[in-house]
């Protein structure tokens, strides 16, 4: 783990980024950096030991924010529906950021596996192939946000010889929720699941216990020019995770098809079984993890 340092971390009240503050905060000066426009981000942010920066990325300005971090983990991603403001703050907020921390010893994107072309889920996807506007019949912005903000991030790498690292998630859960999560909500309300018609439904669900392990490697990854490197864990499909879920609680899986959903998304993680190494968790043993410390209620 990483010890000492004195880190910025964007988005540390996100369901991503407050496992990774929480764990980091024990051994390390973590600086959480959002907007807190709820009272009650602030207060987890801070109960977590981090010290809370109010910015919105949108603007740029970073004002009265510090400049000496060793390290900076940019978590942060706005997905309110409008391309004007989301590119402001995804793609634009991440060049005024690493210009603002362009003194840190190593920078890390988490980027997403939205930013791929379509490929089917016979077809895991490696990070040289093409990409794509993939995630918008649920997030209309997101893809290509993420793409424009990686973009952003590999100029940034170059201006500033600031070593980077983007790495690509996949379907990241936990104890602080997650899409698993959501499903079993549906489970839980009597709704069905939506399913892509292409089947399996396959991902790579990751645990954040995983994510938080692999971070310093991680960043010893980041380069100039920037690196890019998949992220996720065993691969699993929705029709899987929400059976087993069904197993755990009794609660009845149904699921229904439609094109207005998420189409299958595989990642090939040989780069960064190679580089980084293999998720820990398996995605049964942190599904249950996640029901035991979200709904114990709801086991059988």
């Amino acid at each position: 783990m990483l010890k000492g340092e004195k880190i910025l971390l964007t988005g540390p009240a996100s369901q991503v980024g407050l496992p990774v503050a929480q764990a980091l905060a024990a051994d390390n000066e973590v600086h959480g950096l959002a907007r807190f426009g709820r009272a009650e981000d602030r207060r987890r942010v801070e109960e977590a030991g981090v010290r809370p920066i109010a910015v919105d990325l949108a603007t740029g300005c970073f004002d009265g924010v510090e400049r000496d971090y060793s390290l900076v983990l940019h978590f942060a991603v706005v997905k309110s529906g409008d391309f004007e403001y989301d590119l402001r703050a995804n793609a634009e907020g991440t060049g005024a950021l690493m210009a603002h921390c362009q003194r840190a010893r190593a920078f890390l994107h988490c980027s997403s596996a939205a930013v791929y072309a379509h490929r089917g889920p016979d077809q895991p996807a490696a990070e040289g192939d093409a990409l794509g506007d993939n995630h918008r019949a649920m997030m209309p912005t997101y893809s290509i946000s993420k793409i424009a903000a990686e973009t952003v991030a590999r100029f940034a790498a170059r201006q500033w010889r600031l070593p980077t690292l983007i790495a690509r998630l996949s379907v990241p859960y936990g104890d602080n929720g997650g899409w698993p999560w959501f499903h079993l909500a549906m489970l839980r309300s009597g709704r069905p699941v939506p399913l892509h018609p292409e089947r399996p439904n396959l991902f790579n669900p990751i645990h954040e216990d995983d994510l938080v392990a692999q971070i310093p490697r991680l960043l010893e990854l980041a380069s100039v020019p920037a690196a890019v490197l998949n992220w996720g864990g065993p691969p699993a499909s929705i029709e899987e995770w929400c059976a087993y879920l069904g197993e755990l609680t009794g609660l009845e899986a149904e699921f229904e098809e439609t094109q207005r959903t998420v189409a299958p998304l595989p990642l090939d993680l040989t780069r960064l079984h190679q580089q980084v190494g293999e998720a820990r968790v398996g995605w049964r043993d942190g599904l249950r993890r996640m029901v035991e410390a979200r709904a114990p209620d709801l086991l059988r």
